[in-house]
């Protein structure tokens, strides 16, 4: 269903953050006094004729209540220990998100602007922590990403995407402890599905797709779903296209109540994956000086590479979801994937800037790479009860092998002049040896989870102990780095569910990261550990579709990799003695207020800090910012001249963050990039009144007011433009 509201002055640039609380809090306390007048029900059963949800299935509003990201299992929201957002398939049609971290642009405790304007990776920093090659889980299981080669999922094919915040070792192994992303496929469906898209906007986007499904037989033992897409853009920097080419066909057979396999692949060409450098600081953060002295900035479709940059990608997965359910007791899970990534890497980038001559220094990175994954996790669940103690008790296994076989050339390139361009240089000169290195990684996971209900508490205890391997063959040097680490991880949780759906909650979890490498004693490198307590309160009432959320954490990361103190003697080597702290507070509301109605706000502080470290102590992290907040909220019009017009508005706030210098007098000292504020806006109108009901024809204008900003700074040499002004037409047809 769509329920839709109208939302404050759009008519100022950027906002204070003061002003955005009121803003807010007057929406929150408007929209919810609207809620007590008109409410629309939804039960966990399907009353009122919406659909049970079930946490791998679609949501009935933008209010998902299920989620087996942080326990593996189907668990109401308020009955999970951690803090976990969920981004519906409603709600990514309404903002028309491109990509996976564009997901997560309204969600608590995210930056998504880690890579600017560029979607080639899904980079991301949850609760302080960046996340890259270790984050992202699709049905379950992970998608290990190696040097350049990274997955991307195009969320078109996505029924859903869950953040979980923390520590989350106990359940998936290795992770950084940010937390992680859980992303679900769409599913075959009984019900006959028949959907066209069509889109058109500016940078000459034209995108196709579709998506058909529905039962093979009348008793619905075999169902399908087949979605497909193409898709090609301008990047928003000169001399780069994105193209990407994806089908997904699905298989379900279900012999019986008891028994469900669902056949799952996924199969992605992109001959072109858009930009992927970088602009030095002078020039984005600051202006650059001419020799008039005159001030000058880089334009935001400013490429310091080349015309012959590319990355191009193929991805082909195949793998499967098997459940079984033995009796009233025990249920059988596997989840099993093969997935095999090739990526075409080629660029000229930008490693630094003369301020003197005013040109941007450059590097060259030419890589061909060959990944191969297989992934398999193996559950038996047991429902039974103890006396007056209800237990969901969950035992696995599961298992992950990742090979990447990498054909590298790194090298110097010619400079380029900042201020006058001159492009058309792309010799290259290249580094004595080639960087030909087979990386290896392998882990095994035994875990143990109950979850006991008593009365109205909820207390979760789990247990995990993990084998891991990473190897690192240098065909060059004709060596092999080899490490094998063992872990064990555990989490506790306590929740209070009060009837009226309060539920107050404590948590503590572990996390493990394994560390390559060795002290310059030779001495290897111990994974290193994380540790969360989080205190909060969820607000989940059982007859409406609203969930209410606030979270308090402190995440700390010990045994952190920090740079040997004998600088002169050991200049590139590490000790182990880095820790870094992170505390906050996210706040997040997500409802489907009445039939006209639907509201996503949320609020994150990040206070982190390099607590212990060589060269960083009582530094902030890159990237962090202090302060973030949002509000999206939309608007339909039923029973009036208006009837099936959809208006929605969201603003974003993005607070100050840090920068570092890494070399010259200001080494290890932090630079400061402005905050920034962006609002989107999107008009729908729904078809059904010309006898197309599900049809519908819209535009999404995202960074309305097309600022100009820096969406982070990962090093001085190293910031992001982001986003310019985006308009998207979107027509989808149901038939």
């Amino acid at each position: 269903m769509n329920a839709r509201t109208t939302f404050a002055d759009n008519t100022k640039k950027t906002f204070s953050r003061p002003l955005l609380g009121v803003m807010i809090s007057l929406s929150l306390s408007t929209s919810l006094y609207a809620a007590q007048t008109e409410t629309m029900v939804v039960s966990a059963d399907g009353g009122s004729g919406v659909e049970a949800e079930s946490a791998w299935g679609p949501a009935p509003t933008v209010a998902a209540k299920r989620s087996a990201t942080g326990t593996k299992t189907d668990t109401p929201i308020e009955k999970n220990p951690q803090s976990v957002s969920v981004v519906t398939r409603e709600e990514m049609e309404m903002r028309n998100v491109t990509s996976v971290k564009g997901a997560f642009n309204y969600t608590p405790g995210v930056l998504t602007g880690n890579r600017g304007s560029s979607d080639v990776i899904d980079a991301l920093s949850i609760r302080g922590f960046s996340e890259t090659n270790t984050n992202q889980y699709l049905d379950g299981l992970k998608l290990q990403g190696d040097n350049y080669s990274e997955f991307a999922i195009d969320p078109y094919f996505l029924e859903r995407a869950e953040l979980l915040r923390g520590p989350v070792s106990v359940l998936y192994g290795k992770s950084n402890p940010g937390g992680v992303v859980s992303l679900v496929s769409k599913r075959p469906t009984q019900e006959t599905l028949r959907e066209v898209q069509f889109q058109m906007g500016n940078d000459n986007l034209f995108s196709t797709g579709f998506d058909f499904g529905g039962a093979l037989d009348d008793n619905g033992v075999y169902s399908y779903r087949l979605t497909g897409q193409a898709r090609s853009q301008d990047a928003q920097q000169s001399m780069n296209k994105e193209k990407r080419y994806t089908i997904a066909p699905s298989f379900s057979w279900r012999p019986d109540d008891r028994t469900r396999i669902d056949l799952l692949t996924y199969f992605q060409n992109e001959p072109e994956t858009g930009y992927y450098g970088w602009l030095p600081r002078q020039g984005t953060v600051v202006p650059i000086t001419r020799a008039d002295g005159s001030q000058y900035k880089l334009p935001t479709d400013f490429d310091e590479g080349e015309q012959s940059n590319k990355i191009s990608r193929t991805t082909k997965m195949v793998g499967y979801n098997a459940e079984h359910t033995l009796n009233d007791t025990w249920t059988l899970r596997q989840n099993l994937r093969y997935a095999d990534l090739r990526t075409d890497y080629r660029s000229i980038y930008g490693n630094g800037f003369n301020t003197a001559t005013q040109e941007i220094t450059r590097g060259s990175a030419a890589s061909s790479e060959k990944l191969n994954q297989f992934a398999v996790d193996t559950q038996a669940q047991a429902k039974f009860a103890t006396g007056q103690v209800d237990h969901t008790l969950l035992l696995g296994v599961d298992f992950q092998r990742t090979r990447n076989d990498i054909d590298a050339q790194f090298g110097s390139a010619s400079s380029l002049n900042a201020v006058n361009p001159q492009y058309g240089d792309d010799s290259v000169t290249p580094f004595a040896d080639p960087y030909q290195h087979l990386n290896k990684q392998r882990q095994t996971g035994l875990y143990a989870q109950d979850q006991m209900e008593w009365n109205r508490w909820v207390l979760t205890l789990g247990g995990r102990y993990d084998y891991a391997m990473t190897s690192v063959y240098d065909r060059v040097a004709n060596s092999v780095d080899r490490q094998n680490d063992q872990a064990f991880t555990w989490r506790g949780g306590l929740n209070y569910v009060f009837d009226n759906g309060i539920a107050p909650y404590f948590s503590y979890s572990e996390a493990f990261i394994p560390n390559a490498g060795s002290t310059y004693e030779g001495q290897a490198f111990d994974p290193s550990r994380a540790k969360q307590y989080e205190a909060g309160v969820k607000y989940v009432p059982k007859d409406r579709p609203v969930v209410l959320t606030a979270a308090l954490y402190q995440l700390t990361k010990t045994k952190n990799l920090t740079a040997d103190p004998d600088t002169v003697n050991h200049p590139f080597a590490s000790v182990q003695s880095g820790e870094i702290r992170s505390r906050g507070v996210e706040l997040e509301a997500k409802a489907a207020l009445n039939a006209n109605v639907n509201l996503t706000a949320s609020y994150t502080y990040t206070d982190a800090e390099y607590t212990e470290d060589t060269q960083l102590k009582g530094k902030t992290p890159v990237q962090v910012p202090k302060h973030m907040a949002s509000l999206w909220s939309d608007y339909t019009f039923h029973e009036t001249a208006l009837s099936g017009v959809t208006v929605g508005a969201g603003v974003r706030y993005v607070g100050e963050s840090q920068g570092l210098y890494s070399t010259g007098t200001e080494q290890n000292q932090n630079f400061k990039v402005a905050g920034y504020t962006t609002v989107d806006a999107a008009l729908k109108y729904d078809l059904g009144r010309f006898g197309l009901p599900g049809s519908t024809v819209g535009v999404n204008v995202n960074n309305l007011f097309n600022r100009e900003y820096v969406a982070s700074c990962y090093r001085e040499y190293a910031c992001y433009w982001g986003a310019e002004r985006q308009i998207v037409g979107t027509a989808t047809f149901r038939f």
